[in-house]
């Protein structure tokens, strides 16, 4: 009855769910760093992202006007008044003036400090505080408050890291180096392996079974192997550590799996159309380029969302072969580390930093999703 037509099966109905799960499960942080990416760190700390979008109580602290120039004589009192919020009213649920107790006091009750000084506050804000000479005098008293505060958003954080930044704050010529980075070391494995790949699907030669099997042993080793081998041989050539010896590097780590993925859309591509070309006299670099490359984009655009991503996130390679004693070099993985030792507290500015860095890969992959499906099951069926 399972498979009676217009009836879905168990395991079908199991498949979508699984699916729904993952797709909620991704989204569910994804989307908590794009709302907190606006919020202030009062805010990332009073409230959940989820919660954005209502009031929250919120713990602030403020101080009153300055006693030595807002002082007022009543008799032989003195007495500053004015507003603690500065035209940015809230409602103030308690108050304290203390931090061991911070709601000691309900709005519009008097706070005694002792020797007759004390303080009346609001609930919008409005403030006295009375004392003695020597009482309201130096510094402004401070008002520790818990407020009702309306949900506000704000580009701060990302003019902050984009603009006004200096050093490990600036996170946008980490971006451009990033970029610098990621599209040569997508580009240039493509065209190799692209060429490679025809080779060994279409080309007759000697030894070609021991390079697919080469190649499909390579998939297997692990990339901290080479890590240094390679860095050795960079530093003998003469590339250091720089963009070109990051390409490289790049480069030949991701060959293995542009060639084999490239090579098993290729074979599968119908072999009428390569024997009527080579009748009419085509090269096989024209039958490449006129004919292979644009029948073979589904596989290429594939490739490119997996090298792009891998690069792009990639925080070891970038250590090994690209980071110098200045950081000018320094890619946005690497800044992001950076931010969690100087500015671990500062949610805020991580969220943000998180993701501007999350922002382009996404867009990339959004773009060229309905390809990947084609290029991985490329070469699956005959």
């Amino acid at each position: 009855m399972a498979r009676i037509a217009g009836k879905k099966s168990r395991l079908t109905w199991a498949v979508h769910i699984s699916v729904a799960l993952l797709v909620v499960a991704w989204l569910f942080p994804t989307v908590g760093l794009f709302v907190s990416s606006f919020r202030t760190a009062d805010q990332i700390s009073g409230s959940g992202w989820w919660a954005a979008l209502f009031p929250a109580e919120q713990n602030e602290v403020y101080r009153t006007g300055d006693p030595d120039d807002d002082r007022v004589a009543v008799g032989d009192m003195f007495e500053v008044k004015g507003n603690i919020f500065e035209g940015e009213p809230r409602n103030i649920s308690s108050w304290g003036v203390s931090s061991r107790d911070v709601s000691a006091f309900a709005p519009g009750e008097t706070a005694d400090m002792g020797d007759g000084e004390t303080l009346t506050l609001a609930d919008d804000g409005a403030y006295v505080w009375r004392g003695t000479d020597d009482q309201i005098s130096g510094r402004g008293q401070r008002i520790f408050v818990t407020a009702l505060v309306p949900p506000k958003f704000s580009l701060e954080n990302y003019r902050t890291i984009l603009f006004s930044g200096t050093g490990q704050d600036n996170m946008a010529k980490a971006f451009f180096n990033t970029l610098t980075v990621t599209i040569p070391a997508t580009i240039i494995p493509i065209v190799v392996a692209a060429f490679a790949a025809y080779a060994l699907a279409w080309m007759e030669f000697p030894g070609r079974a021991l390079l697919i099997a080469a190649i499909v042993g390579l998939l297997v080793v692990p990339l901290q192997l080479a890590l240094i081998p390679l860095l050795r041989l960079h530093l003998a050539i003469g590339i250091g550590k720089g963009y070109m010896g990051v390409w490289l590097a790049h480069t030949a780590f991701g060959m293995p799996l542009a060639i084999y993925l490239l090579r098993n859309y290729m074979v599968g591509l119908p072999r009428d159309i390569i024997e009527n070309a080579k009748v009419d006299g085509a090269t096989d670099f024209q039958i490449f380029t006129r004919i292979i490359v644009p029948l073979s984009f589904p596989a290429l655009a594939s490739f490119a969302i997996f090298q792009f991503l891998w690069t792009w996130n990639d925080l070891l390679v970038a250590k090994v072969f690209l980071i110098d004693a200045t950081g000018s070099t320094t890619v946005m993985t690497n800044q992001i580390v950076e931010l969690l030792g100087t500015r671990g507290g500062n949610w805020e500015i991580l969220a943000t930093a998180a993701f501007v860095s999350i922002a382009v890969p996404l867009a990339v992959f959004f773009a060229m999703q309905r390809y990947l499906v084609r290029g991985l099951l490329a070469g699956s069926v005959k």
